[in-house]
This record gives structure tokens, C-alpha cells and sequence, in this order.
């Protein structure tokens, strides 16, 4: 069921939040429902995610920001994975979030909300993983060169790409070292994923990918099922019809349904909620 009023327009609270030498435009609609912090793809921003929220309704708490050198928010001398990690941090802390909250990330979001899980076990109610944190990456010099030789050749098309959430305001350089640290990160995943002592719970997309191609997304995907296999804390939910960088467009339903499938999981485990 969609909702078309997430909240009330006096309850919605947009604003900067200072982080290190940087500041994340965030958006808060606030109220008393689980919070749902949502993590973005490498390049997206904040309104990739509006389908999802308007699916959901006001029931929940949706929290959304731009990373650093992305969207609204502001440039930074580091771009790096744990920098990623320590703003969901300055987030939540800015706003005041209290609940354990549910993590939603797609595809680079979804590895730092398996990971912020694992080092916060405490304070997490769930992760909701679409088409990402999984155990696959080009770690070869092979694999960094053509990483690096993919943004050399887009580099004259970055102002074209960024208002469609495929590049950020970073160099080519910077934008190949933090694929290539993400490659790195993806590829050590397994323990990680092992670790998470929380529900996760996977929506996976199928076909190719820019940059992949459909038999090479397929194994990354195929990656995850030794983890499932060692982690019952680890599900797949749903695999929909859509491809990696159509997921949220095209099947928000199947990810809103996943979220209220991680949410009724906290509700069980916390019955007074």
C-alpha cells in the first residue's frame, strides 16, 4: 500500500550536519516509528530513495543524507570507506536517534550498513541489504587497472554524470581509489557477514551492471550463498526483475516490503514497541 504523505510538513526537518572539515545534507521526518537510516550507492543521493519512503508511509522514521562531494552535501579531504561509516555515526547522533534503527543500503550503502552492524551489534535493529555487501571483488593489479582506466575514459563525461547520481564531485583519480578500496573491502566481506549478529535481509537484482556484465554480476550475486549458508542471521528476501542501478525505481516495492519485514522482526524481539 503507498502512502502519498510521509509526515506532516512540521514534522520534517532538513539541514546540514557538520562533519569533520565536510557537512551532509540530511533529511529527517521524524516521529515515534522505528528509524530507517538510508545508505546511498556510491554516486546517489538522498532522492533515489523516494519511492521506497512514499511505499512505506509515515509509520516509520526515515532518515536520508547525501555523502560527502555527493548531492547537496559539501567536499572533503577524505573520501575513504571509514569516513563513510563515521558520518552514519554524526548522523544519527545529530538527529538524536535514540532506537535501534534499521540500516537500509544499496550497493556501496549496503556494505557500510553490514559493517556498521557488525562493530555496533547493540545498537542495530536490522539491515536491509539491496544488491550489495557481497563477498566479491577485483583485487589483481588487473582488476585496479581497469578500474582506473574506466574513469580516465568517463572523466570528460563527469558534469554530465553527476545529476544522474553516476560520479560525485571528485577527480577521476579519487573516484578509481575508492572503487578500488571497495573492490578490496568486498572481497575480505565473508568474515564480516559471518559476524553480523542482526537480521539482514537481501533484495537482489538480476542482469548486468555498468562497468559488469550480467554473467559477471551473477557471480558476485552467486558469492553470497556459502555466507548464507553460514549465517542464519543472513536471508534473501526477494529477487526482482530489475537490474543493479534500476533496483530502487523499478522494485521499491520489493524493498519496502523488506523493510517492513526487518521492522516486524524488531517489533517481535521488542514486543512493547
Amino acid at each position: 500500500m503507498s502512502h502519498n504523505n510521509i509526515a506532516s510538513t512540521d514534522s520534517i526537518w532538513t539541514g546540514m550536519v557538520p562533519v569533520e572539515d565536510t557537512a551532509l545534507a540530511v533529511t529527517d521526518t521524524g516521529g515515534a516509528g522505528i528509524p530507517v537510516v538510508y545508505l546511498n550507492g556510491s554516486y546517489a543521493t538522498q532522492k533515489d530513495w523516494k519511492h521506497v519512503i512514499a511505499d512505506l508511509g509515515p509509520d516509520l522514521r526515515h532518515i536520508t543524507f547525501d555523502e560527502r562531494a555527493r548531492g547537496k552535501s559539501k567536499t572533503s579531504a577524505d573520501y575513504s570507506f571509514e569516513a563513510c561509516l563515521r558520518d552514519v555515526d554524526a548522523v544519527l547522533a545529530a538527529r538524536g536517534v535514540e532506537q535501534r534503527p534499521i540500516l537500509v543500503g544499496w550497493s556501496y550503502g549496503a556494505l557500510v550498513a553490514v559493517h556498521w552492524a557488525e562493530r555496533n551489534p547493540g545498537r542495530i535493529a536490522g539491515v536491509v541489504s539491496v544488491d550489495g555487501a557481497q563477498p566479491y571483488g577485483l583485487t589483481d593489479e588487473a582488476g585496479k587497472e581497469r578500474i582506473r582506466k574506466l574513469f580516465r575514459q568517463t572523466r570528460p563525461l563527469m558534469p554530465l554524470l553527476r545529476p544522474l547520481g553516476l560520479a560525485a564531485r571528485m577527480s577521476a583519480d579519487q573516484h578509481a581509489e575508492i572503487n578500488i578500496e571497495l573492490n578490496e573491502l568486498c572481497a575480505a566481506l565473508a568474515p564480516t557477514l559471518e559476524r553480523v549478529s542482526c537480521p539482514v535481509r537481501c533484495v537482489l537484482a538480476t542482469g548486468g551492471n555498468l562497468g559488469g556484465s550480467e554473467e559477471e554480476m551473477e557471480a558476485v550475486r552467486a558469492s553470497l550463498e556459502p555466507v548464507l549458508a553460514r549465517n542464519s542471521n543472513l536471508q534473501v528476501s526477494a529477487k526482482v526483475a530489475s537490474n543493479h542501478s534500476k533496483i530502487l525505481a523499478k522494485d521499491f516495492r520489493a524493498v519496502a516490503d523488506t523493510v517492513r519485514e526487518t521492522a516486524a522482526l524488531d517489533r517481535q524481539a521488542v514486543p512493547n514497541r
